[in-house]
């Protein structure tokens, strides 16, 4: 007879916090700040030999409760190193000067662009208003969740969805292939913001915008 719940369940993340909740108290005893998410986490070290320790605390815990670490996921990573790490579909890597930065993991972009490509194929039917229509939740939905991200990664994805619109409407002139330079001008970024295309650079900029007193 199978037990337990099958993986990607609605329970298994709230199973998956209860069940490690002792792991958490335990590194929080022993001086280590664990950032949990379900089955994932990351603990935050000062040096090598902090996150050297913790490691050991939490191979040991794992190995009392019948738990295994994942063997490619599991590591130490400098942050301050060029590559950083990935958590949460954000990527974190500290840059020049020790100052933190965040943005979305290359993961997280395909992901965006796997729901963007079929709803801007070039043969789609629709108007340019009904297509815009149904991509605004999903940029919109996005960005909620990644505006923090620097900024670079919506000026990219945000000219790319152009790109895509862009293509549609070449196609319907009967050009051929992606759009090109002559298709900027003909259909220049305020088209599509007149148009109502929800862009994540200008509503990060708005975000960022001190509030008026």
């Amino acid at each position: 007879m199978d037990a337990g719940t099958p993986r990607g369940a609605v329970i298994s993340p709230l199973l998956s916090n209860l069940y490690l909740n002792p792991l958490d108290g335990q590194m929080s005893q022993a001086g280590f700040e664990m950032a949990p998410d379900a089955d994932d986490f990351v603990v935050l070290c000062r040096s090598r030999g902090e996150a050297d320790r913790a490691l050991e605390t939490v191979r040991g815990w794992c190995e009392a409760n019948g738990l295994q670490l994942h063997p490619e996921k599991t590591r130490v990573v400098e942050a301050a190193q060029p590559g950083g790490f990935d958590f949460l579909g954000y990527h974190f890597e500290r840059y020049r000067e020790g100052r933190g930065m965040k943005w979305a993991s290359r993961k997280s972009e395909r992901k965006l662009r796997e729901k963007i490509k079929p709803r801007t194929k070039r043969n789609n039917g629709h108007s340019l208003s009904t297509i815009i229509a149904d991509l605004n939740p999903v940029l919109r939905g996005w960005f909620e969740y990644f505006k923090h991200a620097k900024e670079n990664t919506f000026v990219s994805l945000d000219g790319w969805v152009r790109g895509r619109l862009r293509g549609i409407l070449r196609k319907r002139r009967k050009g051929k292939g992606r759009a090109r330079g002559s298709d900027h001008q003909r259909w220049p970024n305020a088209y599509f913001a007149e148009a109502g295309l929800f862009s994540m650079l200008e509503a990060q900029r708005r975000l960022r915008q001190p509030a008026l007193r």
